[in-house]
């Protein structure tokens, strides 16, 4: 700054000073209503909180849509290529379409372990300026087509789709290990009693409002054919075991005979019947045995053909095998619904000795996040605390500036319930900001309440001239971040979502910091040093111009 720095005034400051002064009077001609009332609004501010829906983070919108729908798990290379055409057919019949890539089956990389019955569609979407659907005179919101995409491809019954994005997509899936925003897994040895409890978790899930998407990740669903060798009629008909055992393996596997040389290359010979002979169970129980005496007799006579529903894959974590449970949350806060969730499913689905369940995905990064939140904002208050102490050179002064916390909080909470926008932690990291300018100003304000009681002012000159001297520093600091953060918090575009609420706190926040610590603080400075300098105002009684 140049030397000849002066203090200017324009009528715009001389209106917010004359304002403020006059709102100041008010609050310290009634010290003991506007203490009271002060404290009812914290208090109720604060209870305000648990009106707030949570999450992780606001969704944010990647400009497409990813689809994933999940098949029978038995279902044929043409048949799941003729399902793909049909849906990649409704997809892109919605006018905001732009185009529809589908894949069916493992990605090229083979880092996904899955079959023909997984099937993803990368639906690229325009511009939503571009977009033409109406709804009550206004523009179809991207939640409102994804619903219209769900209702459209209901057509296909037993078949589950996902709805997500394609960065999404992919963070989420490495999260959890599950094709999934959110997954209920539940962990034991056997498969068949991990089936049934998924299977239960997923019925109570259906009754939550909010929950979509839901569906079961399996392990089981391949069709298996079981050839059961019978050792009492093998003696019976003279048949050697190891003889049947080859027919059988020939028949529908095929057998290696011999092997064939290309250059340095080998490779084994098989020998396999051809598929008239073994295309279904029928065919297989007339499959000829040898006896010991040189007749022939059919499988059907010495084993017991079933057909069973066995494992297709077998997902596992920490060396422990589970079955899943994948859903999205729309329409609702995550906590609530999770919270309404897990009530349901522990008092429904009993899980047996030898198993547990475990909440992941989104939910399981909020809980992370959040209680390293809980972490962070205690040790950073303490570390604020001892810096004031430095400051200040007592535990006095540096508490009464921590006063000033709550004021923020509580506006931040009321600018998040008006706007109805979620607590997350972005919006966490908004009150983290708050609580520096809310100190800063606490800071402002004692430090020239004790330099002018010093100067040998009474008490309630200093605070009022204080309060007169530091109401520019304080809107300054106000305004400069209020006006500053508007366009994060009013913002649309694409990449707007992860801000708007850090920013919707800070001004909310910000609104009441600065109404409570000119016309409030200076209340609670008076009320914990008004004994202190009684008897030194009196006995150096100081005139003031």
């Amino acid at each position: 700054l140049k030397k000849n720095v002066r203090e200017k005034h324009n009528i715009f400051v001389e209106r917010i000073t004359k304002w403020s002064m006059q709102a100041f009077g008010f609050t310290y001609a009634n010290k003991r209503l506007t203490i009271l009332l002060t404290t009812v609004l914290v208090l109720v501010g604060f209870s305000g909180f648990t009106l707030l829906g949570t999450e992780f983070l606001p969704e944010l919108n990647e400009g497409s849509i990813y689809v994933r729908a999940t098949m029978p798990m038995n279902i044929s290379l043409p048949e799941s290529v003729r399902q793909t055409i049909a849906m990649r057919r409704i997809l892109k019949s919605f006018p905001e379409v732009h185009a529809v890539v589908s894949q069916t089956g493992r990605p090229n990389d083979g880092t996904d372990p899955t079959g023909f019955y997984n099937i993803e569609f990368l639906v690229d979407i325009y511009p939503k300026e571009e977009w033409k659907a109406h709804k009550d005179g206004k523009p179809i919101s991207k939640e409102e087509l994804v619903a219209e995409m769900q209702s459209g491809l209901a057509v296909f019954p037993g078949i589950n789709f996902n709805f997500s994005q394609p960065i999404t997509d992919n963070v989420e899936e490495a999260v959890s290990g599950v094709k999934g925003s959110i997954a209920v897994k539940v962990y034991g040895p056997d498969l068949f009693t991990l089936e049934e409890k998924t299977g239960q978790i997923k019925k109570q899930l259906a009754t939550v409002a909010g929950i979509e998407d839901l569906g079961v990740i399996r392990n089981t669903g391949q069709p298996e054919m079981r050839v059961e060798l019978n050792e009492q009629k093998l003696a019976l008909y003279g048949v050697n075991k190891a003889d049947a055992q080859a027919v059988i393996e020939t028949a529908i596997g095929g057998k290696g005979a011999t092997q064939i040389y290309e250059g340095e290359r080998k490779f084994d010979l098989r020998i396999r019947y051809e598929p008239r002979f073994r295309s279904n169970e029928e065919q297989i129980a007339n499959l000829m045995v040898p006896t010991e005496n040189g007749s022939m007799i059919p499988i059907k006579q010495i084993a017991t053909i079933t057909t069973i529903t066995g494992p297709v894959l077998i997902y596992r974590e920490g060396n422990m095998r589970y079955g899943a449970v994948k859903f999205s949350v729309r329409g609702r806060d995550m906590g609530s619904a999770i919270a309404e969730a897990q009530g349901k499913v522990d008092k429904a689905v009993k899980i047996p000795p030898g198993y547990s369940v475990k909440w992941a995905g989104d939910f399981e990064n909020q809980q992370r996040a959040t209680n390293r939140l809980a972490q962070v904002v205690p040790l950073s208050l303490l570390g604020i605390f001892f810096i004031l102490f430095i400051l200040f050179g007592n535990v006095k002064d540096a508490a009464l500036v921590l006063v000033n916390v709550p004021f923020a909080i509580i506006g931040g909470i009321a600018a998040l319930l008006l706007t109805h926008v979620n607590f997350s932690i972005s919006a966490g990291i908004g009150f983290i900001a708050l609580f520096g300018i809310c100190i800063q100003n606490g800071v402002i304000l004692i430090s020239v309440f004790k330099k002018n009681l010093h100067n040998r002012m009474p008490l309630n000159e200093s605070i009022r001239l204080g309060v007169l001297s530091r109401v520019r520093p304080v809107v300054m600091t106000a305004m400069m971040a209020g006006i500053g953060l508007i366009p994060a918090a009013i913002s649309t575009g694409i990449g707007s979502e992860t801000a708007k609420p850090l920013a919707i706190v800070v001004i909310g926040g910000l609104i009441t910091a600065t109404l409570l610590t000119l016309f409030v603080f200076p209340l609670v400075f008076y009320v914990v040093y008004r004994g202190h300098f009684t008897e030194r105002i009196v006995e150096h009684p100081v005139t003031t111009a």
